[in-house]
């Protein structure tokens, strides 16, 4: 079983790592100046995300800045604009990942910001703090929001792209039929560069690979952060809500069963496994996950599409496209289903490259300039 679900790894995006470059030149054609701000939609450690109107097309967007709120003299890394962009660009099109829309500069700083599609809604994160104390959503909800989410992890991986913050946070859910958009790829990764790779994302939706210190993990990290989103939302409280990575990871095993060589070939070897082997920890081998979302709460055949995605063992964890062909989905009505995804892609790569930022004539501030950028990204068919 594991091997067929490997031999799906090269088609989810987490086996083939192409090696061509190439070098691209953005334009960007305006700044901030030609859009009335309308409203703040959130603001943290990223930065600001304003709802705003285009002046002259009437378009309303959201626009990212890189700046963090609490320290305004800090400039922006424009590294980091043009790596989610490119990430964005390369995801574009599905119908359940936010739109890019392009790059403009800010008319205040001259620092670079992201244009993205907006979406009337709100993220999912506040839909379950709305409902607390209530229970989670019903069942049928739920597998309607896992179809859209898995079909966006699909397209990603299919891409070569690995979200790695995958969270109720991060996932607006739009007003009326309930679409939703992932959205934010800060620190999201390309599987053409490789390991090893840094810990990244929000601690409570880690997968255990990660949080224990393995370096050449892929896609199935972001299975794992589904599987926590999908718990969140049938019972309507985090899963594992530990801010400590150890003590996260014993909550892991308390709940899904502690690990070893047998049930996981080479996990004593990870570099923080001594922190939660016996007797740090006891050893409790049995999964307690059924007990946590009875058949009352989970149909057999949900539950088999939940442990699947909380397997502790990567090389066990379903991929998003195998999750999908699972009975739980056979059911759902086909207007319910997204489009298909375009033909699949060759390959893509990512590489370190300079690339050249230029401001159209027509914008407010004119001048070249080159931006040290930190990914590129491109599609090879």
């Amino acid at each position: 079983m594991a091997a067929t679900k490997r031999s799906a790894a090269a088609v989810d995006g987490h086996a083939n790592r192409p090696g061509a470059t190439c070098a691209k030149k953005r334009r960007i054609t305006g700044t901030t100046g030609d859009y009335d701000h309308e409203s703040c939609l959130g603001e943290g450690m990223f930065g600001v995300v304003d709802k705003r109107r285009h002046r002259a097309t009437g378009q309303v967007v959201a626009i990212k800045s890189f700046r963090d709120p609490r320290k305004k003299d800090a400039p922006a890394d424009a590294q980091e604009v043009l790596r989610e962009a490119r990430f964005l660009e390369a995801c574009g099109g599905h119908p359940h990942i936010v739109g890019f829309r392009g790059v403009v500069r800010d008319y205040v700083t001259d620092e670079l910001c992201l244009v993205m599609e907006y979406v009337q809604g709100q993220s999912l994160h506040r839909l379950l703090t709305e409902r607390r104390g209530r229970g989670g959503l019903p069942e049928a909800t739920v597998r309607g929001f896992m179809w859209q989410l898995l079909s966006a992890a699909t397209e990603m991986h299919r891409r070569h792209v690995v979200h790695r913050d995958i969270k109720p946070a991060n996932i607006i859910v739009g007003e009326g039929e309930g679409t939703l958009k992932l959205c934010d790829f800060g620190v999201a990764l390309s599987m053409s560069e490789a390991p090893p790779y840094r810990p990244a994302g929000t601690g409570k939706y880690r997968a255990p690979e990660m949080l224990l210190g393995k370096r050449d993990y892929d896609a199935l990290v972001d299975s794992w952060s589904l599987g926590c989103v999908m718990a969140e939302t049938i019972s309507g409280e985090r899963l594992f809500d530990e801010d400590n990575s150890t003590c996260l990871l014993r909550r892991i095993f308390e709940v899904v069963g502690m690990q070893d060589d047998t049930t996981w070939p080479g996990f004593t070897s990870l570099p923080f496994a001594d922190a939660v082997l016996p007797p740090q920890l006891p050893t409790v081998q049995r999964s307690r996950l059924r007990e946590l979302f009875p058949e009352d709460t989970l149909s057999e055949e949900g539950f088999e599409v939940l442990s699947g995605l909380l397997a502790c063992n990567p090389d066990k964890r379903l991929t998003a496209a195998a999750a999908l062909k699972l009975p739980w989905f056979a059911t759902m009505a086909a207007d319910a289903r997204p489009p298909a995804s375009p033909p699949a892609v060759a390959a893509m790569t990512v590489s370190i490259k300079v690339e050249e930022v230029e401001v159209a004539p027509t914008a407010l501030r004119r001048k070249k300039v080159t931006a040290k950028k930190y990914l590129s990204l491109f599609v090879t068919r």
